[in-house]
């Protein structure tokens, strides 16, 4: 991080590199944490107040987050008002105050700020709100550190893709590697950034593996979490083996295939890459996936923007839908909490239906007529 004059902020860099390199974070999450302490220290610069005693004044920045446009704005002021539209929502402010915090915390424990400035972020709290699984055993009462400023984010639940719409942005795919992707998303519940991450030795589409040296057996992939020169990151801390069946094996055929007429034995390591735009062959990135699947929803006339994640949820959904359990949809999605994958289940509506068709009706016991 640099600040107007291109020097180093070296205590924000020194957190940013703890962040990613001392802790493993991703390289997108270090960048959101590196755009919200910009603001911070903007705010700071612009305000006249030295960082490392501005966390009393809070509220303030809370204040500036609201109104206050970025630089790309030039210069415009935001006056706020009824009717006027805030410039950052609440859930933006949210991940700006996360960012700061950690910022903070971490001068903190380093001497850098003085100890009071954790008294000016936090609060003491009890567990009462938390969910039972991290309220503990001992049925007793804790206390732990929550933070002093949050705003109440309104809750929106994510929609999931429908089948209708997952197949019309199938068949408008130009090519068989967005097939694949379309696929890999919808049919194997990949986030963008696996999906781009998977190298074409993550791939074991035989029946039989273990002449590739693995034991699973079917065709399956292994999705891996590695430091990818694209940007691309794997969520999940553990590496996983997802099962496909023959629709994801059959596009892939296709896609090996379209790769081999374009490239020949040229290209990177990665499964995706680009075929159809420079540079060729080098791996495609996370942010190219929602770019085309905000494509394809517009070719295919959806009237919305299905993205990748509402994919995730229509892959989840159908699992259920199907017969699947939840402690099935946690594997598949590699997901670590047992109630992370309630989120992603969406009932169909005919699901519903047979549910409430299951209750009996009211009906006479006996024949003295109690019901």
């Amino acid at each position: 991080m640099v600040d107007d004059e291109l020097a180093v902020v070296h205590d924000a860099d020194r957190f940013l590199r703890e962040l990613r390199l001392g802790r493993g974070r991703a390289e997108s999450t270090t960048k959101a944490y590196a755009e919200g302490m910009a603001l911070f220290l903007r705010w700071c610069g612009r305000t006249g107040r030295d960082w490392r005693m501005a966390a009393r004044d809070m509220g303030l920045f809370l204040l500036w987050l609201r109104w206050t446009p970025g630089l790309s704005a030039g210069g415009q002021v935001v006056v706020p008002g009824p009717g006027v539209k805030p410039v950052r929502g609440d859930r933006r402010i949210n991940k700006v105050l996360t960012a700061v915090r950690g910022f903070l915390a971490h001068a903190v424990v380093n001497k850098v700020a003085p100890a009071w400035v954790l008294e000016q972020i936090y609060e003491l709290a009890d567990d009462r709100d938390l969910p039972l699984q991290a309220q503990g055993e001992s049925g007793g009462m804790r206390y732990r550190l929550a933070a002093r400023h949050r705003l109440q984010e309104p809750e929106t639940e994510i929609d999931r893709a429908s089948d209708e719409e997952v197949v019309a942005m199938f068949r408008v795919c130009r090519s068989a590697r967005d097939r694949l992707i379309v696929l890999l998303l919808s049919r194997v519940g990949l986030r963008p950034g696996q999906v781009a991450g998977l190298h074409r030795c993550d791939l074991h589409l035989l029946v039989d593996s273990r002449s590739l040296g693995c034991d699973v057996e079917g065709s399956h992939l292994h999705v891996v979490r590695r430091q990818n020169i694209n940007g691309a990151w794997s969520k999940s801390r553990k590496a996983w083996v997802m099962p496909v069946d023959f629709l994801v094996v059959q596009a892939a055929d296709q896609y090996v295939l379209e790769r081999h007429e374009i490239l020949g034995t040229a290209g990177s390591d990665f499964l995706l890459v680009n075929l159809f735009r420079p540079p060729y062959g080098h791996p495609v990135s996370p942010g190219a996936i929602g770019e085309l699947c905000e494509s394809l929803s517009k070719r295919a006339g959806l009237g919305r923007r299905v993205g990748p994640r509402m994919c995730r949820h229509a892959m989840a959904s159908n699992v259920v839908d199907a017969g699947g359990t939840l402690d099935e949809v946690q594997v598949l999605l590699g997901q670590k909490n047992p109630e992370s994958p309630r989120p992603y289940l969406h009932p169909s509506r005919s699901r519903l239906r047979a549910a409430i068709e299951r209750v009996p009706s009211p009906r006479e016991l006996n024949e003295v007529g109690q019901r």
